[in-house]
């Protein structure tokens, strides 16, 4: 998905401006969950997020979404990852 398509689905969906992250290369983030839900489109780099039920990676162009409250862990990639994400 390409960046506008992406900025535009947000708006449609109700959710706030978003907002660019930048995670390490290599990094992690154990288990966690947000009081929030969140949808990312990831822009470079790339990263895989695990929940209960599966592993998942994502590279450029993806996006992922994740529902409040959504235990998951993160790992990225090794040139890091920066992703576009929206909240609410």
């Amino acid at each position: 998905m390409d960046r506008d398509t992406f900025t535009e689905s947000l708006t449609k969906d109700g959710f706030p401006e978003a907002v660019a992250v930048t995670k390490e290369a290599g990094g992690t983030m154990d288990v966690h969950a947000h009081p929030f839900e969140a949808k990312a489109l990831i822009l470079d780099g790339g990263m895989h997020i695990r929940t209960d039920e599966e592993e998942r990676a994502y590279e450029v162009g993806d996006v992922f979404h994740l529902p409040a409250g959504k235990p998951h862990s993160e790992r990225y990639g090794p040139n890091g990852v920066t992703y576009l994400v929206g909240r609410k």
